[in-house]
This record gives C-alpha cells, structure tokens and sequence, in this order.
C-alpha cells in the first residue's frame, strides 16, 4: 500500500473513532428546544432551573449536563444555591443522581439529591435531601425565576432573626 494512502486511511479511522465517542457520550439538543421544555416534556416543572442556563447537553439514558452562566441563588419557599454546573439523570416524572443543587434549612445547605413529581400529576412535587424527604407546592416552580448573584442583606437578618422551629415539627419536615 502507498505512504500516501495508509496516511489517508489512518486519519479516515481516527476521525471515526472520534465521531462515535462523541455520539455515545451525550447529545446537545441543538434544534431550537430548551432546558425548560425538555423538563416539561418529562413531567417536570419549568421552574426547576434559573433562567441562566448557557448550555445543556442530555445523553439517551437522561444523564445530563446543566451549564449556568455563574452559581447563583433562588428563593422559593426556601433558599435554593445552584452550582455553575448541575448533573442528574432525567425521567418521566423525576430527576436522580442529582449534584450542583442544594437548599439552605436552619443555616445549613444541604444536597439536593432527588426531584420527583406525582403520576399522574397532583400539586406538589417532592425533594430528597439525604434521608429528608420534603414536599412543597409544584405551584411555586412552574414559572422559570430569575438567578439572584448572592444573598440579600434582607434575606440575611431575616434568617438570623427567625425563631428556631419547634422540636414537634421535625417529624413532619422527616415525612413530608
């Protein structure tokens, strides 16, 4: 075989092998869907994420990719703190494996590790954080919220200045 050819043939198998990793690792939705839309089209709520998503990239088993523009935070009916890169696997009705999301409670920040839904659809969706498993109104994530930089000066006394919850409501923050 000719120097020339064999040169040839080696890039040809290169370039190939190149491609079918990059198949195989993960698949960027490139035709105009959003990260919102494809949480929606699993049964999830839009809200789920900040509204500073700069890349996202979901594989065909539903690991995916979340690229922010910063860490930022979000208020709901706690503190949520988003990492400039979340990853989880994506199903119907649910998001596993889940790193870069945590949730502040009595001045910790806590894990984010699971986000499920009921099926068929009810109000509320539901947030494992280690072995708490907390429910919340869905109502509250169905809107995409804006990313804050850091915590408000208001946000901050108002935490120092709250009233520790009574030792009775700890069972229900463990059932929930």
């Amino acid at each position: 075989m000719a120097p020339c050819l064999k040169s040839i043939m080696g890039f040809f198998l290169v370039f190939l092998l190149f491609a079918s990793v990059l198949s195989i690792s993960s698949v960027s939705v490139s035709n105009g869907t959003t990260v919102y839309e494809i949480m929606s089209q699993h049964g999830l709520p839009s809200g789920l994420l900040p509204n500073s998503v700069k890349n996202f990239s979901i594989s065909d088993d539903g690991s995916f990719v979340v690229e922010l523009k910063k860490p930022c935070y979000v208020q709901f009916d706690y503190l949520v703190y988003y990492d400039q890169k979340i990853t989880g696997k994506l199903n119907y009705g649910s998001i596993t494996n889940l790193d870069g999301i945590e949730v502040k409670r009595f001045f910790l920040w806590l894990d984010v590790d699971e986000i499920r839904v009921d099926l068929p659809q009810t109000d509320y969706i539901y947030f494992q954080v280690g072995i708490i498993n907390k429910r919340l109104d869905a109502g509250q994530f169905r809107t995409v919220h804006e990313c804050m930089d850091g915590l408000s000066r208001q946000g901050f006394w108002k935490d120092i200045l709250k009233v520790a919850t009574p030792i009775n409501e700890i069972p229900m923050l463990l059932t929930e």
